[in-house]
């Protein structure tokens, strides 16, 4: 994946501001660091974006917690 977070963001179909509050609320991924740059592994991202609730269902915390 890239070393910019736009190209992670795209990637998954969101916006920057959309994608790093997603990272900060741990629903993507933190980026890997290769000699100083930022780096998204594609495969995790397509694992968080595979964990993400579809529309109308309910995630994982979701269910645990009840919410």
């Amino acid at each position: 994946m890239g070393t910019r977070p736009e190209d992670a963001a795209r990637y998954v179909g969101v916006g920057t501001t959309k994608f790093d509050a997603m990272v900060a609320d741990k629903r993507m991924p933190k980026p890997r660091k290769i000699d100083g740059r930022r780096v998204w592994d594609r495969i995790e991202l397509d694992m968080a974006f595979s964990d993400l609730p579809h529309q109308e269902e309910k995630n994982y915390f979701d269910q645990v917690f009840g919410n």
